[in-house]
């Protein structure tokens, strides 16, 4: 509910630096610094060096932003940063320009299409689990990364120039996502630094141009539906105009796709892996459904059927959400008590609202039996793994997919056992990586 009485103070975090704001505070605690912000107040005020931020943390008022009062916030000054590098595709365009973009990207990702890349999915991932061996110990974390990279490079890519694109993301994408995160929340001048990360980053965001505009050179000469997401974006026109996309919109849109198909799925597979070897009785119970699907490989069809699979996912993407999302207001907006004006910079962190224990009881508790459909759904706003509105992840369906038909591949096939001795931390960047994840395979 609005509060109908006078404004109060608005709470500025602690941990604030000079010059440097609480940068510092954000990326050392990361987790912990803004989980804490939920107890200051429902806006809290927080600067990234000189420049202030409002961090929402009260869920209908996060819904308001991303959904029913999505067309008052553009994009914030976070992907002002990541622009330059990553383009100006569906994630980091405003306006009319990124309504005309995603009506264009939309129809690659109709569930017509999702059927179709269904077979891809499956077929890496049986792929992946063959190449193991009884007792191999596996690096869970770069397996399913290299396993997301072909998926959505098989996906996005049919021709034959392709394959090296796959293998350019396998080896770049990390390298992009990780900086990228750092680069964005940094002042200005650290990007311009000469340091090893930073031609690191330069060096990898290069030779992916390079490749995917070889590749779009490609796609356009041959001039035929390769039944790839490629093929529809170089095909896809403007209703009202007619229009095409260029190469630089194809381009900005391919590396909107693999920035966002890799990570998301990568580690949440990651992780889901990880957590049924800490809950015994959770993937027996886990196995049993697989089971049930008689040992042939998983089809779209089967989605529906792995209800069980899917609570466990949508558990998964609570527990390790990306930490922040960043928006802009474009005009005055009333929030609680505090009136925004235009041009300001407002945060919010989907781990922190999915670590709130007022919609999670016990939050840090791993229980896939929360999304049981006869359990209370949390409220609108607490649970945003893919964001909401208009801005919506494009891929939050293939994603899900994804996670449901190559887990259940993997797992017909074997258990995966956690290392002795070999603690897994959570590393955060954009989003929560394992610090590393060994794993046995154990054939079933």
């Amino acid at each position: 509910m609005e509060s109908t009485g006078a404004p109060t103070a608005l709470p500025v975090a602690p941990g604030r630096w000079p010059l440097l704001g609480h940068t510092p505070s954000l990326l050392w605690q990361r987790f912990r610094f803004t989980l804490s912000l939920a107890g200051l107040g429902d806006v809290v005020k927080v600067y990234l060096g000189p420049l202030p931020t409002y961090v929402v943390t009260r869920p209908d008022l996060v819904h308001r932003i991303l959904v029913t009062e999505g067309c008052k916030f553009d994009k914030g000054i976070m992907f002002d940063r990541f622009r330059p590098f990553f383009g100006n595709g569906i994630a980091m365009s405003n306006g009319p320009f990124h309504d005309s973009q995603r009506r264009l990207v939309q129809p690659a990702f109709h569930v017509k299409r999702i059927a179709g890349y269904a077979e891809v999915m499956t077929r890496v991932a049986r792929s992946v689990a063959e190449s193991w061996q009884p007792g191999q110990v596996v690096a869970l974390d770069e397996a399913m990364q290299e396993l997301s990279v072909k998926i959505v490079g098989q996906t996005l890519f049919a021709t034959g120039l392709g394959r090296a694109a796959i293998t350019e993301a396998q080896r770049s994408m990390p390298v992009v996502i990780k900086q990228g995160m750092v680069r964005a929340l940094s002042p200005g001048f650290v990007g311009r630094l000469p340091i090893p990360a930073n031609r690191e980053f330069d060096q990898a965001i290069d030779r992916l141009r390079r490749i995917v505009l070889d590749v779009i050179a490609e796609g356009r000469a041959q001039q035929a539906d390769q039944g790839d997401v490629l093929s529809m974006l170089l095909a896809a026109t403007d209703d009202d105009t007619g229009e095409a996309m260029t190469d630089q919109q194809v381009y900005d849109e391919v590396v909107t796709l693999l920035t966002g198909g890799i990570e998301t799925t990568a580690l949440a597979l990651s992780w889901m892996f990880h957590e049924l070897a800490r809950h015994p009785l959770i993937e027996q119970r886990w196995h049993e459904e697989i089971d049930g699907l008689g040992g042939r490989p998983v089809t779209y069809e089967d989605i529906p059927k792995l209800t069980y699979t899917n609570q466990i996912a949508r558990e998964v993407l609570r527990r390790y959400p990306i930490w922040l999302l960043m928006r802009r207001t474009n005009t005055d907006v009333r929030l609680g008590d505090v009136t925004i004006p235009p041009s300001t910079e407002v945060t919010i962190s989907p781990h922190a609202l999915h670590h709130d224990p007022r919609y999670f009881p016990d939050p840090d508790r791993f229980d896939p039996d929360r999304w049981d459909p006869a359990n209370l759904s949390p409220p609108p706003g607490a649970y945003v793994p893919f964001g909401d509105g208009g801005r919506k992840c494009i891929g939050n369906h293939f994603a899900l997919a994804e996670i449901a038909l190559a887990a259940a591949a993997i797992g017909s096939r074997w258990r995966l056992v956690a290392v002795p001795d070999k603690k897994v931390r959570v590393k955060v960047t954009g989003a929560a990586y394992p610090s590393q994840l060994p794993m046995t395979a154990v054939a079933r």
